[in-house]
């Protein structure tokens, strides 16, 4: 949603969509529960014995229909890097992986609106100079560590046992004093650059996406019309697009904030 919001102010502004996006996560506070861990172990498992998901989890466009026109090479931020737009360093993300196919798939399903070459790319800022470089090189460090980890089946079979089972997760306190800040970075085929900032008030993983989840129920129920959709694995963009944003700010503790440049 970020993105379609950036999106739309583009066209606005410039009368041209932005050809990359970028976001990045300048603060964020939650914890993980045991059943999202759980699931994740289990991707995991499944791709040591099945090569095909192997190939689709690395795929940028596997969640665009069949017969999608994309093709342009997708940036992964891998290790620690530089990012001149946000003035820090910037490690990898864990939920990019998720997180860019969804809005690869919004692209697809909106007749390419974002452009065929469009490029979006996630990651997580550690700060400025030798202390952010040192932080993005260790969260790098850690995530091709938890890879190696989980590649092989004895060392994932050792860490099921020691991470938490499913059926706990953070309480009502824990959930309240979450929150995440998101800054997004576009740029349009003509060089003018765009910046978006978008902030939650609860927990990123239980607090904010209950809120998300019961705002979507709601939009779907009360402000779509039966004719605006056929059924179909939809986003929330294309299936909601401005009505949702307008809910998110209302009642799900989100903000939307477009800016002339990124706040540090």
């Amino acid at each position: 949603m970020g993105v379609y919001f950036l999106q739309q102010h583009a066209r606005e502004r410039f009368e041209q969509p932005c050809v990359n996006i970028k976001m990045r996560v300048k603060a964020m506070r939650g914890e993980f529960a045991g059943s999202t861990i759980a699931s994740m172990l289990n991707i995991f498992k499944e791709a040591l014995v099945n090569p095909e998901l192997r190939e689709e989890l690395a795929n940028p466009y596997s969640l665009c229909p069949t017969g999608h026109s994309f093709t342009a090479h997708q940036h992964k931020v891998r290790s620690a890097e530089y990012d001149a737009d946000f003035e820090a360093w910037a490690a990898p993300f864990m939920m990019a992986a998720v997180n860019t196919r969804v809005v690869h798939r919004s692209n697809a399903l909106s007749a390419n609106a974002y452009g065929d070459s469009f490029n979006y790319d996630e990651a997580k800022l550690t700060g400025r100079g030798v202390k952010g470089w040192t932080k993005a090189l260790g969260a790098a460090a850690g995530q091709t560590g938890l890879l190696l980890v989980t590649a092989y089946r004895p060392s994932l079979r050792a860490l099921e046992k020691i991470t938490p089972a499913p059926g706990g997760g953070p309480g009502p306190e824990s959930r309240a004093c979450g929150f995440f800040d998101l800054g997004f970075a576009g740029e349009t085929a003509a060089g003018h650059k765009l910046f978006a900032e978008v902030t939650g008030d609860m927990d990123p993983g239980y607090g904010s996406t209950s809120k998300m989840l019961g705002q979507a129920g709601a939009c779907m129920a009360l402000d779509c019309a039966k004719a605006d959709r056929p059924g179909g694995f939809w986003t929330p963009a294309t299936m909601f697009g401005e009505r949702l944003l307008q809910r998110l700010q209302a009642h799900a503790g989100l903000t939307f904030e477009l800016l002339d440049r990124p706040l540090g």
